[in-house]
């Protein structure tokens, strides 16, 4: 079921109006029953995955906690871990794995094949085992109490807004608002609703118009050069990011009108001034899974300046493979650890070279300049993260410099849908500049409310009208 159905316009009404009329008591029974038909809809085998993942943890985390043995706990740590683990790697590693490995194999005339299994990638497995592998973990260090109730921590791995495409939640954060005795809210129904038409416009108006034009060129990249390139690049940039923060912004959304709070998993990151910033900002919940639970237990930067640039490598190249099954995430994440590293590197430098020709003098152009190499920066990573095959994303590189190309098809020509493309990528960075750095959020809260009331009604509309109603898969589905 995804959020931009008619099935879900129906289901999450229901949901909600269920919640609030069932006794505090039981909510979560149907919560949990509400989740799993949700995820149901995808493919009901599945759900398996979720019940198995589940139920290991549940246990692995009742026998790190009831036990005082180093030894249990060090084994139910590793049943927890590698259970999921295992699970992740079949489904969604098994076949990449076996297909380096055989070519690897034949540089070498060795003629022997992994076998590769035609099984489909569940959506969400990425997420829903990051999360219960947080619990095990916290269990394990002490930073999380035992849940012994099996069907609210079944609902803590499973709650549907953050299922499939996060945010990745901590127990600590979710686990004891399903206990609480939620109260029905203006305020957090009218929140709630301003997140998740923010949401939809980003995914339905932006998102879905954008990647049309983004598919014709990545999918045929032979066939364009030159500006279809760089345009077609630009537009991924903003693809990528109104899909996936719509879809957080219509999780948390949904979730506030339950009266329950989801983390913050975007925070405007085209604004970011450094690449270290734009992890700050960008997928919050993935960024801070991976220091809080790789990064920081290798060593973090509390250790020898070279062993912090292999922790910082080692983490981003792991965070491209979380990513998806291919070489070409791989690439993005090891070019995102390099820029930082050689930001880290060239600190002291590039602070001479500033003062030198007098940018620090002009601290506002500073900061736009610093903005604008960053945003180049991770423009250039999304050709590998976008990119069908790393071949296609090298062909992709070389065709953007080149501007003696033709092509049959005006694919940028002058239309009502290029128009507004165009458009709305200008509408959200204002909206984003005047929320960054002129407080629109809170101006926005202090205006009467019928310019409030107009105001959602005027984005009501803007997105029936233009929106892309094609039930267009969310990105982060495949991760």
């Amino acid at each position: 079921m995804l959020f931009n159905s008619l099935e879900f316009i129906f289901f999450f009404p229901i949901v909600v109006a269920l919640y609030f009329a069932l006794n505090p008591k039981y909510r979560w029974i149907m919560l949990l029953l509400a989740s799993y038909y949700f995820y149901m809809c995808w493919n009901y085998k599945y759900v398996v995955l979720i019940l198995f993942t589940t139920t290991v943890n549940y246990f692995a985390g009742m026998g790190i906690g009831t036990t005082s043995s180093k030894f249990r706990k060090n084994l139910y740590l590793v049943l927890g871990v590698s259970s999921s683990l295992l699970v992740l790697f079949f489904f969604k590693y098994f076949n990449f794995f076996g297909d380096s490995v055989n070519y690897l194999f034949s540089r070498f005339n060795i003629f022997y094949r992994i076998p590769a299994y035609d099984v489909l990638l569940p959506v969400g497995i990425s997420f829903f085992t990051f999360q219960t592998l947080s619990y095990t973990i916290d269990i394990y260090f002490g930073k999380e109490k035992v849940e012994y109730h099996f069907g609210i921590f079944a609902l803590f791995v499973s709650f549907f807004p953050q299922l499939v495409a996060g945010p990745i939640e901590r127990s600590t954060n979710l686990l004891p608002q399903f206990k609480k005795e939620n109260k029905l809210s203006y305020n957090n129904i009218r929140d709630g609703l301003v997140f998740i038409l923010w949401g939809y416009f980003k995914k339905v108006v932006i998102a879905d118009r954008l990647s049309e034009y983004v598919n014709i060129v990545y999918n045929n990249p032979e066939s364009f050069g030159g500006w279809h390139n760089i345009i077609a690049t630009l537009f991924f940039s903003f693809q990528i990011y109104c899909d996936f923060s719509g879809y957080s912004d219509i999780a948390i959304g949904t979730a506030k009108m339950m009266s329950i709070d989801l983390m913050t998993n975007f925070r405007r990151p085209y604004f970011a001034m450094n690449i270290r910033e734009f992890w700050k900002r960008w997928h919050i919940s993935l960024s801070t899974w991976f220091k809080d639970y790789f990064y920081i237990p290798l060593g973090g930067n509390r250790v020898s300046r070279s062993r912090m640039y292999f922790n910082l490598f080692v983490t981003f190249l792991l965070s491209g493979l979380w990513h998806g099954a291919n070489w070409t995430f791989v690439i993005w994440g090891a070019l995102h650890g390099f820029y930082l590293i050689f930001a880290i590197w060239t600190r002291n430098i590039r602070e001479k070279i500033n003062q030198t020709i007098g940018l620090t003098k002009h601290p506002n152009f500073h900061k736009f300049w610093q903005i604008c190499i960053t945003f180049l920066l991770v423009y250039f990573a999304w050709i590998f993260f976008r990119a069908n095959s790393l071949s296609d994303a090298v062909l992709i590189i070389k065709r953007t410099f080149d501007f003696t190309m033709s092509t049959d098809l005006n694919l940028y020509r002058i239309s009502s849908e290029f128009y507004i493309a165009i458009a709305s990528i200008i509408f959200l960075f204002i909206t984003e500049l005047m929320i960054e750095y002129f407080h629109l959020t809170d101006k926005i809260k202090l205006m009467p409310r019928v310019i409030k009331y107009a105001m959602l009604m005027i984005m009501l509309a803007s997105i029936f009208v233009i929106g892309v109603w094609e039930e267009v898969d969310f990105l982060y589905f495949q991760f």
